[in-house]
């Protein structure tokens, strides 16, 4: 992942602790205004969030690379390298997301709470966590997932099963 990236993906993990990152180059490519940062997801007045399409097939990637390896990740014969390979896609796509966000500010808001357990999750994965185990960043991962499908609307997507 590029520089820009990462510091992207650094600004919006900062802006969701409530970190002021008004002056940075990363804060300044992410066009939207945040207020304080959400704790907690919830739906929109009892209804799902609205979605776009980019969000849509990114999070759809992201479940399909994620489901492509449950067995493997089950099963304990994911390798180290196929954790890094799990963790960099989720990256990419969350960076798909964040430079295609097109949602209303409060959708906004409750994404970022699901980007930064999905990158929390790609940290664990790409074993990143000081004494934690690959396979707890792809559970973090796998329950992100749930949530999107729990608070956003996109009719297409289930959750992974598992």
């Amino acid at each position: 992942m590029n520089r820009n990236k990462l510091l992207l993906l650094g600004a919006l993990c900062m802006s969701i602790a409530g970190t002021s990152l008004a002056a940075t180059p990363a804060a300044q490519a992410h066009k939207h205004e945040h207020g304080a940062a959400t704790a907690k997801l919830q739906l929109n007045a009892g209804k799902k969030w609205e979605t776009d399409a980019p969000l849509r097939q990114a999070m759809a990637n992201i479940r399909q690379e994620m489901a492509g390896a449950l067995h493997d990740i089950h099963e304990n014969r994911l390798s180290a390298k196929g954790y890094g390979k799990l963790a960099q896609k989720v990256e990419t796509e969350v960076g798909n997301m964040v430079a295609n966000c097109k949602l209303g500010t409060q959708a906004d808001e409750q994404l970022h709470i699901v980007i930064a357990e999905l990158l929390g999750g790609a940290e664990g994965m790409a074993g990143k966590v000081k004494g934690g185990k690959r396979q707890n960043g792809a559970v973090q991962v796998i329950g992100a997932l749930e949530k999107y499908a729990t608070y956003f609307d996109d009719a297409g997507f289930k959750p992974i099963e598992h």
